[in-house]
Protein backbone atom coordinates (compact mmCIF):
# COMPACT_ATOMS: atom_id res chain seq x y z
CA UNK A 1 0.00 0.00 0.00
CA UNK A 2 1.21 3.55 -0.44
CA UNK A 3 0.75 5.30 2.73
CA UNK A 4 1.99 8.21 0.84
CA UNK A 5 -1.98 9.27 -0.12
CA UNK A 6 -2.68 8.80 3.25
CA UNK A 7 -2.82 12.90 3.56
CA UNK A 8 -5.25 12.61 0.66
CA UNK A 9 -9.16 13.26 1.02
CA UNK A 10 -9.87 10.52 -1.28
CA UNK A 11 -8.04 8.14 1.10
CA UNK A 12 -10.66 5.40 2.36
CA UNK A 13 -10.32 6.48 5.55
CA UNK A 14 -11.39 9.96 5.37
CA UNK A 15 -15.55 9.69 6.30
CA UNK A 16 -13.90 8.44 9.43
CA UNK A 17 -12.14 11.87 10.12
CA UNK A 18 -8.84 11.31 8.97
CA UNK A 19 -6.68 13.98 7.95
CA UNK A 20 -3.38 15.29 7.68
CA UNK A 21 -3.13 15.18 11.52
CA UNK A 22 -3.47 11.81 11.83
CA UNK A 23 -1.73 10.91 8.41
CA UNK A 24 1.36 12.84 10.36
CA UNK A 25 1.31 11.11 13.49
CA UNK A 26 0.68 7.53 12.11
CA UNK A 27 3.83 8.30 9.57
CA UNK A 28 6.54 6.23 12.13
CA UNK A 29 4.19 3.50 12.09
CA UNK A 30 3.37 3.50 8.30
CA UNK A 31 7.48 3.27 8.25
CA UNK A 32 7.10 -0.08 10.13
CA UNK A 33 4.50 -1.41 7.46
CA UNK A 34 1.60 -1.22 9.73
CA UNK A 35 -1.65 0.12 8.79
CA UNK A 36 -4.41 2.61 10.08
CA UNK A 37 -7.45 2.37 12.05
CA UNK A 38 -10.35 4.03 14.11
CA UNK A 39 -11.70 1.74 16.32
CA UNK A 40 -15.30 1.32 15.71
CA UNK A 41 -16.22 -1.31 18.37
CA UNK A 42 -15.08 -2.91 21.63
CA UNK A 43 -15.61 -6.24 22.55
CA UNK A 44 -14.11 -8.77 25.38
CA UNK A 45 -10.30 -8.51 23.94
CA UNK A 46 -11.49 -7.98 20.58
CA UNK A 47 -12.50 -4.80 18.14
CA UNK A 48 -13.61 -4.15 15.26
CA UNK A 49 -11.27 -1.40 12.83
CA UNK A 50 -12.52 0.57 10.09
CA UNK A 51 -9.02 0.16 7.65
CA UNK A 52 -8.26 0.88 4.38
CA UNK A 53 -8.88 -2.97 3.83
CA UNK A 54 -12.46 -2.35 4.87
CA UNK A 55 -13.65 -2.90 8.95
CA UNK A 56 -11.52 -5.88 10.66
CA UNK A 57 -11.71 -7.95 13.90
CA UNK A 58 -8.46 -7.28 15.75
CA UNK A 59 -7.27 -8.73 18.71
CA UNK A 60 -6.28 -5.88 21.86
CA UNK A 61 -4.16 -7.87 23.46
CA UNK A 62 -0.75 -5.73 22.88
CA UNK A 63 -2.89 -2.63 23.97
CA UNK A 64 -4.03 -3.92 27.33
CA UNK A 65 -2.43 -1.14 29.99
CA UNK A 66 -2.49 -1.22 33.69
CA UNK A 67 -4.46 2.60 33.55
CA UNK A 68 -7.69 2.11 32.79
CA UNK A 69 -7.52 5.55 31.11
CA UNK A 70 -5.41 3.95 28.60
CA UNK A 71 -7.05 1.26 27.68
CA UNK A 72 -8.44 1.12 23.97
CA UNK A 73 -12.05 2.97 23.05
CA UNK A 74 -14.56 3.17 20.41
CA UNK A 75 -12.94 6.63 18.71
CA UNK A 76 -9.47 5.55 18.79
CA UNK A 77 -7.09 6.06 16.06
CA UNK A 78 -4.21 3.07 16.02
CA UNK A 79 -2.00 1.10 14.04
CA UNK A 80 -2.68 -2.24 13.13
CA UNK A 81 -1.25 -5.44 11.43
CA UNK A 82 -1.69 -5.43 7.51
CA UNK A 83 -3.81 -7.38 5.68
CA UNK A 84 -2.40 -10.97 5.39
CA UNK A 85 -1.38 -11.49 9.54
CA UNK A 86 -3.41 -14.07 11.42
CA UNK A 87 -4.72 -12.47 13.79
CA UNK A 88 -4.30 -8.87 13.17
CA UNK A 89 -3.02 -7.35 16.23
CA UNK A 90 -3.96 -3.74 17.05
CA UNK A 91 -0.11 -2.60 17.95
CA UNK A 92 -0.22 1.03 19.29
CA UNK A 93 -2.85 3.81 20.29
CA UNK A 94 -2.07 7.30 18.62
CA UNK A 95 -2.56 10.07 21.07
CA UNK A 96 -5.99 11.42 21.57
CA UNK A 97 -7.29 14.41 20.60
CA UNK A 98 -10.00 14.73 23.72
CA UNK A 99 -11.51 12.21 25.14
CA UNK A 100 -15.15 11.72 27.34
CA UNK A 101 -14.41 10.28 30.93
CA UNK A 102 -16.43 9.57 33.87
CA UNK A 103 -15.68 8.51 37.13
CA UNK A 104 -16.41 4.38 37.79
CA UNK A 105 -19.23 2.86 40.25
CA UNK A 106 -16.70 1.30 41.87
CA UNK A 107 -14.61 2.24 45.02
CA UNK A 108 -11.45 1.85 43.55
CA UNK A 109 -11.20 5.66 42.13
CA UNK A 110 -10.71 4.93 38.76
CA UNK A 111 -12.24 6.93 35.13
CA UNK A 112 -13.78 5.46 32.82
CA UNK A 113 -13.31 6.69 28.98
CA UNK A 114 -16.33 6.37 27.26
CA UNK A 115 -15.71 7.30 23.60
CA UNK A 116 -12.54 9.34 21.81
CA UNK A 117 -11.19 11.81 19.67
CA UNK A 118 -14.61 13.35 20.11
CA UNK A 119 -15.62 16.96 18.33
CA UNK A 120 -19.18 17.26 19.47
CA UNK A 121 -21.03 15.79 22.85
CA UNK A 122 -24.44 15.49 22.47
CA UNK A 123 -26.51 15.38 25.45
CA UNK A 124 -30.15 13.82 25.13
CA UNK A 125 -32.52 14.75 27.04
CA UNK A 126 -36.48 13.59 26.81
CA UNK A 127 -39.39 15.83 27.47
CA UNK A 128 -41.53 13.05 28.17
CA UNK A 129 -40.26 13.48 31.66
CA UNK A 130 -39.61 16.04 34.35
CA UNK A 131 -36.26 17.96 33.52
CA UNK A 132 -32.91 17.01 35.61
CA UNK A 133 -31.28 20.21 35.48
CA UNK A 134 -28.84 18.74 37.89
CA UNK A 135 -28.01 16.16 36.02
CA UNK A 136 -27.20 18.09 32.66
CA UNK A 137 -24.90 20.22 34.42
CA UNK A 138 -23.30 16.80 35.47
CA UNK A 139 -23.39 15.97 31.64
CA UNK A 140 -22.08 19.57 30.33
CA UNK A 141 -18.80 19.08 33.30
CA UNK A 142 -17.66 16.01 31.78
CA UNK A 143 -18.29 17.39 28.27
CA UNK A 144 -16.40 20.72 28.52
CA UNK A 145 -13.81 19.04 30.30
CA UNK A 146 -13.28 15.95 27.50
CA UNK A 147 -12.53 19.36 24.99
CA UNK A 148 -15.77 18.65 22.96
CA UNK A 149 -18.47 21.20 22.03
CA UNK A 150 -21.19 20.38 24.35
CA UNK A 151 -25.16 20.31 22.69
CA UNK A 152 -28.23 19.54 24.15
CA UNK A 153 -30.13 18.03 22.19
CA UNK A 154 -34.05 18.06 23.86
CA UNK A 155 -35.83 14.83 22.47
CA UNK A 156 -39.40 13.42 22.11
CA UNK A 157 -40.49 17.27 21.46
CA UNK A 158 -43.64 15.87 19.60
CA UNK A 159 -45.03 15.63 23.24
CA UNK A 160 -45.13 18.71 24.43
CA UNK A 161 -46.87 20.56 21.54
CA UNK A 162 -47.73 23.54 23.61
CA UNK A 163 -45.09 26.40 22.16
CA UNK A 164 -45.09 28.52 25.37
CA UNK A 165 -44.76 25.57 27.70
CA UNK A 166 -41.93 24.01 25.55
CA UNK A 167 -40.59 27.90 25.09
CA UNK A 168 -40.07 27.58 28.93
CA UNK A 169 -38.58 24.39 29.04
CA UNK A 170 -35.99 25.50 26.24
CA UNK A 171 -35.43 29.03 28.50
CA UNK A 172 -34.80 26.31 31.75
CA UNK A 173 -31.99 24.43 29.80
CA UNK A 174 -30.44 27.43 28.52
CA UNK A 175 -29.83 29.36 31.46
CA UNK A 176 -28.45 25.76 32.74
CA UNK A 177 -25.97 25.55 29.55
CA UNK A 178 -24.30 29.39 29.06
CA UNK A 179 -22.74 28.72 25.88
CA UNK A 180 -24.29 25.58 24.59
CA UNK A 181 -26.67 25.07 21.86
CA UNK A 182 -29.87 23.72 23.14
CA UNK A 183 -31.95 22.51 20.37
CA UNK A 184 -35.82 20.04 20.31
CA UNK A 185 -35.95 17.54 18.03
CA UNK A 186 -38.42 15.33 17.77
CA UNK A 187 -37.79 11.90 15.83
CA UNK A 188 -41.23 11.16 15.21
CA UNK A 189 -42.25 13.71 12.64
CA UNK A 190 -38.66 14.93 12.14
CA UNK A 191 -38.67 18.37 13.86
CA UNK A 192 -35.43 19.69 14.24
CA UNK A 193 -33.62 16.92 12.66
CA UNK A 194 -32.30 18.44 9.53
CA UNK A 195 -30.45 21.23 12.38
CA UNK A 196 -29.34 18.10 14.29
CA UNK A 197 -28.33 16.55 11.26
CA UNK A 198 -25.98 20.08 10.30
CA UNK A 199 -23.94 19.74 13.16
CA UNK A 200 -23.30 16.47 13.60
CA UNK A 201 -22.03 16.27 9.82
CA UNK A 202 -18.73 18.11 10.97
CA UNK A 203 -16.46 15.70 12.62
CA UNK A 204 -17.08 13.19 15.53
CA UNK A 205 -20.28 13.36 17.71
CA UNK A 206 -20.86 11.37 20.84
CA UNK A 207 -24.47 10.82 21.66
CA UNK A 208 -24.87 10.71 25.93
CA UNK A 209 -27.89 10.36 28.00
CA UNK A 210 -29.99 8.41 30.35
CA UNK A 211 -31.67 5.54 29.53
CA UNK A 212 -35.35 6.26 27.74
CA UNK A 213 -34.12 9.58 26.60
CA UNK A 214 -34.74 8.35 22.83
CA UNK A 215 -30.95 8.37 22.27
CA UNK A 216 -31.40 5.13 20.02
CA UNK A 217 -34.23 6.59 18.26
CA UNK A 218 -32.65 9.60 17.30
CA UNK A 219 -29.41 7.70 16.12
CA UNK A 220 -31.59 5.74 13.75
CA UNK A 221 -33.18 9.19 12.71
CA UNK A 222 -29.91 10.47 12.09
CA UNK A 223 -28.53 7.42 9.97
CA UNK A 224 -32.20 7.50 8.08
CA UNK A 225 -32.56 3.51 8.76
CA UNK A 226 -32.70 1.50 12.07
CA UNK A 227 -29.15 0.17 13.10
CA UNK A 228 -30.19 0.43 16.50
CA UNK A 229 -32.88 -1.23 18.74
CA UNK A 230 -35.72 0.93 19.76
CA UNK A 231 -37.43 -0.68 22.92
CA UNK A 232 -40.56 1.28 24.73
CA UNK A 233 -40.28 3.55 28.03
CA UNK A 234 -42.31 3.29 30.71
CA UNK A 235 -45.28 5.63 31.09
CA UNK A 236 -44.06 6.06 34.94
CA UNK A 237 -40.39 7.39 34.96
CA UNK A 238 -40.02 7.81 31.60
CA UNK A 239 -37.10 5.04 31.88
CA UNK A 240 -36.24 2.28 29.45
CA UNK A 241 -33.66 -0.46 29.14
CA UNK A 242 -30.53 -0.47 27.83
CA UNK A 243 -30.75 -1.20 24.17
CA UNK A 244 -27.68 0.04 23.09
CA UNK A 245 -25.01 -2.59 25.51
CA UNK A 246 -21.96 -1.51 23.58
CA UNK A 247 -20.27 1.95 22.13
CA UNK A 248 -20.49 1.82 18.23
CA UNK A 249 -19.34 4.12 15.86
CA UNK A 250 -21.22 4.58 12.91
CA UNK A 251 -21.18 6.67 9.37
CA UNK A 252 -23.46 9.41 8.71
CA UNK A 253 -25.23 9.83 5.48
CA UNK A 254 -24.57 13.52 5.44
CA UNK A 255 -21.22 13.19 6.46
CA UNK A 256 -19.38 12.71 9.77
CA UNK A 257 -19.98 9.90 12.21
CA UNK A 258 -21.81 8.79 15.38
CA UNK A 259 -20.76 6.85 18.77
CA UNK A 260 -23.79 5.92 20.23
CA UNK A 261 -23.48 5.06 24.07
CA UNK A 262 -25.47 2.58 26.69
CA UNK A 263 -27.48 4.67 28.83
CA UNK A 264 -25.71 6.21 31.65
CA UNK A 265 -27.31 5.98 34.91
CA UNK A 266 -24.62 7.21 37.28
CA UNK A 267 -22.70 10.21 35.75
CA UNK A 268 -19.58 10.78 38.18
CA UNK A 269 -17.14 13.72 37.27
CA UNK A 270 -13.83 12.55 36.74
CA UNK A 271 -11.05 15.73 37.45
CA UNK A 272 -13.68 17.72 35.66
CA UNK A 273 -13.13 20.97 37.41
CA UNK A 274 -12.28 23.42 34.11
CA UNK A 275 -16.02 21.43 32.74
CA UNK A 276 -17.61 22.85 35.96
CA UNK A 277 -16.07 26.25 35.99
CA UNK A 278 -17.85 26.82 32.17
CA UNK A 279 -20.95 25.09 32.63
CA UNK A 280 -21.57 27.43 36.06
CA UNK A 281 -19.52 30.41 33.91
CA UNK A 282 -22.06 33.41 35.29
CA UNK A 283 -20.68 32.07 38.95
CA UNK A 284 -16.89 32.42 38.00
CA UNK A 285 -17.65 35.95 36.58
CA UNK A 286 -19.31 36.97 39.08
CA UNK A 287 -16.52 36.12 41.60
CA UNK A 288 -14.01 38.08 40.18
CA UNK A 289 -15.62 41.06 41.64
CA UNK A 290 -16.05 39.39 45.41
CA UNK A 291 -14.02 41.44 48.07
CA UNK A 292 -11.41 38.39 48.52
CA UNK A 293 -10.06 36.76 45.88
CA UNK A 294 -9.93 33.02 47.19
CA UNK A 295 -13.93 33.89 48.14
CA UNK A 296 -15.80 30.19 49.03
CA UNK A 297 -19.48 32.29 48.68
CA UNK A 298 -20.71 30.84 51.71
CA UNK A 299 -20.57 34.03 54.55
CA UNK A 300 -17.92 36.24 53.61
CA UNK A 301 -18.66 39.89 53.52
CA UNK A 302 -18.46 41.80 49.97
CA UNK A 303 -19.66 38.52 48.07
CA UNK A 304 -20.69 39.36 44.76
CA UNK A 305 -22.06 35.85 44.24
CA UNK A 306 -24.07 35.72 47.55
CA UNK A 307 -25.19 39.51 46.24
CA UNK A 308 -26.47 37.86 43.08
CA UNK A 309 -28.78 35.04 44.76
CA UNK A 310 -29.91 37.89 47.09
CA UNK A 311 -31.40 39.85 44.30
CA UNK A 312 -32.44 37.17 42.68
CA UNK A 313 -29.98 37.34 39.15
CA UNK A 314 -28.52 34.13 39.90
CA UNK A 315 -30.63 31.14 41.37
CA UNK A 316 -30.19 29.48 44.40
CA UNK A 317 -30.44 26.21 42.76
CA UNK A 318 -27.54 26.99 40.34
CA UNK A 319 -25.29 28.33 43.43
CA UNK A 320 -26.66 25.07 45.84
CA UNK A 321 -25.15 22.75 42.57
CA UNK A 322 -22.06 24.65 41.85
CA UNK A 323 -20.88 23.94 45.13
CA UNK A 324 -22.44 20.06 45.28
CA UNK A 325 -20.31 19.27 41.92
CA UNK A 326 -16.77 21.67 43.11
CA UNK A 327 -16.64 19.08 46.24
CA UNK A 328 -17.56 16.15 44.69
CA UNK A 329 -14.89 17.32 41.59
CA UNK A 330 -12.04 17.76 44.65
CA UNK A 331 -13.42 14.61 46.55
CA UNK A 332 -12.50 12.67 43.48
CA UNK A 333 -9.14 14.13 42.73
CA UNK A 334 -7.91 13.44 46.58
CA UNK A 335 -8.40 10.28 46.31
CA UNK A 336 -5.59 10.10 43.66
CA UNK A 337 -3.46 13.13 44.70
CA UNK A 338 -2.21 13.03 48.11
CA UNK A 339 -0.81 16.76 48.19
CA UNK A 340 -4.38 17.77 47.33
CA UNK A 341 -5.60 15.45 50.65
CA UNK A 342 -2.77 17.18 52.55
CA UNK A 343 -4.72 20.76 51.62
CA UNK A 344 -7.81 19.93 51.90
CA UNK A 345 -7.18 18.69 55.80
CA UNK A 346 -5.71 21.56 56.36
CA UNK A 347 -8.29 24.01 54.91
CA UNK A 348 -10.71 21.90 57.03
CA UNK A 349 -8.50 22.52 60.13
CA UNK A 350 -8.30 26.57 59.37
CA UNK A 351 -11.84 26.84 59.54
CA UNK A 352 -12.81 24.73 62.14
CA UNK A 353 -10.13 27.49 64.11
CA UNK A 354 -11.77 29.84 62.78
CA UNK A 355 -15.23 28.62 63.54
CA UNK A 356 -14.08 27.91 67.26
CA UNK A 357 -12.73 31.53 68.14
CA UNK A 358 -15.89 32.72 66.72
CA UNK A 359 -18.17 30.76 68.76
CA UNK A 360 -15.37 31.46 71.88
CA UNK A 361 -16.12 35.43 70.60
CA UNK A 362 -19.69 35.31 70.70
CA UNK A 363 -19.71 33.43 74.39
CA UNK A 364 -17.69 36.11 75.48
CA UNK A 365 -20.17 38.67 74.50
CA UNK A 366 -23.34 37.15 75.92
CA UNK A 367 -21.55 36.63 79.40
Amino acid sequence: MNFSSLSTPAHALAPYGWDEEWADAFAPFAAQGLVPGRVVRVDRGLCDMATPDGVIRADTEYVVPRDPMKVVCTGDWAAVDPDGAQPRYVRTLLPRRTAFVRSTSSKRSEGQILAANVDHAVVAVSLAVELDLARIERFLALAWESGAQPVVVLTKADLVPDAATRSYLVQDVETTAPGVPVLTVSAQDGEGLDVLAAVVSGGTSVLLGQSGAGKSTLANALLGEDVMDVQATRDVDGKGRHTTTTRNLLLLPGGGVLIDTPGLRGVGLWDAGTGVGQVFSEIQDLAEHCRFHDCAHESEPGCAVLDAVETGELPQRRLDSYRKLLRENQYIVAKTDARLRAEIRKDWKRKGAIGKAAMEAKRGRLR
